[in-house]
């Protein structure tokens, strides 16, 4: 199981802290990656993270404002959002995939977190 945590609400050019936790379950064996679901829109991916956190790996709308960490010994995932606007509101999922890709875009995904919502106010 994964559970994402860490959404809100928070006003434009705020950040927050996206957190992926596991239990019964390792991720340290997993690709662990961040997509977002718009409201009316498909579910896109955002980051990745290769298991030992070696590479990364964002999406380009991204554009340096997001960063993906992890940290196996709490076999947690992180996502930081900063400088967010109205456009980044959206539902935000964690995701593991055991290959070593981190572009996750059409990658077989083992196991989806249940998501956590960020609210962005204009």
């Amino acid at each position: 199981q994964l559970q994402a945590s860490g959404g809100g609400l928070v006003q434009a050019g705020g950040s927050l802290s996206l957190h992926c936790a596991a239990s019964g379950r390792t991720l340290s064996g997993y690709t662990v990656g961040w997509f977002r679901q718009l409201p009316g829109k498909e579910r896109e991916f955002v980051a990745a993270i290769r298991r030992n956190g070696d590479h990364l790996y964002y999406a380009d709308f991204v554009k340096g404002r997001f960063t993906v960490a992890r940290d196996n010994a709490k076999n947690t995932v992180y996502l930081q959002l900063n400088s967010l606007n109205a456009e980044d509101t959206a539902v935000y999922y964690c995701a593991a995939h055991s290959g070593s890709y981190c572009d996750l875009r059409g990658r077989n995904i083992e196991v989806w977190g249940q998501g956590t919502l960020v609210t962005v106010s204009s």
